[in-house]
């Protein structure tokens, strides 16, 4: 192994030595004193721009990049570091004489460190008032590119991207005098998922700008939020990531108050309530329990919402998610807390309500800090990983106008049995398939799910009821096959129904309806969630 710039070999693990280091960041912070450290081991730095003023300001010993290159800046600081004598510095293999040759030929010195951030992309979106010349001029180009040469010829070549890597690595040189293998193949590591997170911002902000449908590849741009206790199961390991550009009301941007750290399952469970209540402009309770709604209420205030909407399905809300599209009241935190719940999400707390919940000390309370409500939900792409693959589906937006609904039986609804029946689908749409629900007025009465039959979620949806049946409406996520799911909700004293319709037996279907003196309506659109 050439043992200049590269270094020794101790016990099998190559180091690399640090000569020189070129520095160009957006996020400034500690790098006066980063800089300062690698200056007192005898590391000389090369600069650009603000980063160069700045070191420079603070008594740090630095190269301007336009006088390595012997070339200026130019086209309004575009071009600084595109460059023969910063990139072959870079890229030039220690191990391989030709290359070190090379670049002595040319009087190019190697580089042995990249220290960058890159410009705020991500930032200069999200402010409020940024044109889109704004965020076309916040690309970076010289900062991935220097990254991703540093990244290839990584073990000649540290490659810091983030100010959290400067302690390890200023450890280690000071330590051992250079850089072992592992730290700067983690390093390398780190670097490509920056490069690569910050190229899937850029694509995901351009895309939809310019064109339509599914692209031929799908940059998900994600930014870790934090690492979880484990995942679905204790054997299992997890973390939370974040969409930056999400708009709209997201468990992502919630603030926990209190208790302890989230789980993969309460991420579910929270994500799926607010869900359901973004769909409500009354004062709407939902109780969550493994994803799937085991109460739902909409009333005058939010806490006659939440007391309807617990006593659903008392039993089942054993160790359920909450979410409260008003702001939690005294009131209402004093009946919660009454309850075995995992966690609370709502816009905010009244005075005086999230201490009397605090008294559990393992509550997770959650506050947006903005509306849940219709305006606030955004409607984005929907993903499932599998086994090799994604599925990959446009958002459910179905929004149902009681004058395009078909009455399809002899007996038309009346505004009474319509209005349930709109909540009724609104809640059926959320509820994993086979769904069916029985809703009284504007709150769930029995919740039949996850069935692999229709009937049987009849059944289940009967069988839940905490309270008498007769005179509800039901909503069915998806057409009947048969008739018996219709009879079913007879025998449980339903007087209304609401489906998308579309069977082969659909006027099997309306027959039993009629025979039950019920009135019947499709909307012509199935909300079924496998």
């Amino acid at each position: 192994m050439h043992t200049g710039v590269c270094g020794l070999e101790r016990g099998g693990i190559p180091l690399s030595k640090v000569r020189r280091a070129i520095i160009s960041v957006s996020d400034k912070g500690g790098i006066v004193d980063f800089a300062k450290a690698l200056s007192s081991l005898g590391v000389e730095i090369i600069s650009t721009g603000g980063t160069y003023r700045l070191l420079k300001e603070n008594g740090v010993a630095v190269i301007e990049v336009s006088d390595l290159t012997g070339f200026p800046e130019m086209l309004d600081g575009r071009v600084k570091t595109l460059h023969p004598k910063v990139h072959a510095g870079i890229l030039a293999r220690r191990d391989v004489p030709e290359h070190m040759q090379a670049i002595k030929d040319k009087g190019i010195e190697p580089i042995d460190m990249v220290v960058i951030n890159l410009y705020p992309f991500k930032q200069t979106v999200l402010k409020e008032g940024s044109t889109f010349e704004d965020v076309v001029e916040n690309i970076d180009i010289g900062g991935p590119s220097m990254i991703r040469a540093a990244a290839k010829n990584w073990q000649s070549v540290a490659v810091l991207t983030s100010p959290d890597q400067y302690a390890p690595v200023l450890e280690q040189l000071r330590e051992k005098g250079e850089l072992s293998e592992d730290l700067l193949g983690r390093l390398m590591a780190e670097a490509f998922i920056t490069t690569a997170n910050y190229d899937a911002m850029i694509a995901s902000r351009m895309y939809p700008r310019f064109c339509e449908g599914f692209p031929a590849s799908f940059p998900i741009p994600l930014e870790k939020v934090e690492d979880l206790r484990y995942g679905e199961n204790p054997n299992q390991s997890a973390a939370f990531y974040k969409d930056p550009f999400t708009p709209g009301t997201t468990v992502a941007k919630a603030e926990q108050l209190h208790g302890k750290q989230l789980s993969y399952n309460n991420i579910l469970d929270l994500d799926k309530a607010l869900d359901i209540c973004m769909d409500f402009e009354k004062p709407t309770a939902v109780v969550m329990k493994h994803t799937n709604p085991c109460g739902l209420a909409s009333a005058d205030n939010i806490y006659d919402a939440f007391m309807t909407a617990y006593n659903v399905d008392p039993l089942s809300a054993f160790g359920c998610v909450i979410c409260l599209n008003r702001n939690c009241d005294v009131a209402t935190a004093t009946e919660i807390s009454q309850h075995f719940v995992e966690a609370v999400i709502c816009p905010d707390y009244e005075e005086g309500a999230a201490e009397i919940m605090e008294a559990k000390k393992n509550i997770r309370l959650l506050r947006t800090g903005s509306p849940i409500c219709p305006s606030a939900k955004h409607r984005e792409f929907k993903m499932k990983k599998v086994q090799g693959g994604m599925l990959v589906q446009t958002d459910e937006d179905v929004a149902i106008d009681p004058k395009n609904l078909k009455v399809v039986t002899n007996r038309a609804p009346t505004e009474t049995e319509v209005a349930a029946l709109l909540f009724a689908w609104k809640l059926a749409k959320h509820v994993t398939s086979n769904a069916v629900v029985y809703v009284r007025e504007e709150r769930a009465v029995g919740i039949g799910a996850g069935q692999m039959s229709r009937v049987d979620s009849a059944k289940i949806a009967s069988m839940k009821a905490n309270e008498p049946t007769k005179g509800c409406v039901m909503a069915s996520d998806a057409f009947f096959p048969f008739r018996d799911g219709v009879d079913e909700a007879a025998a449980a004293g339903v007087t209304a129904i609401i489906q998308p319709g579309g069977s082969i037996r659909d006027q099997e279907v309306i027959d039993a309806a009629n025979e039950h003196g019920m009135a019947m309506v499709f909307t012509g659109c199935r909300v079924f969630r496998h």
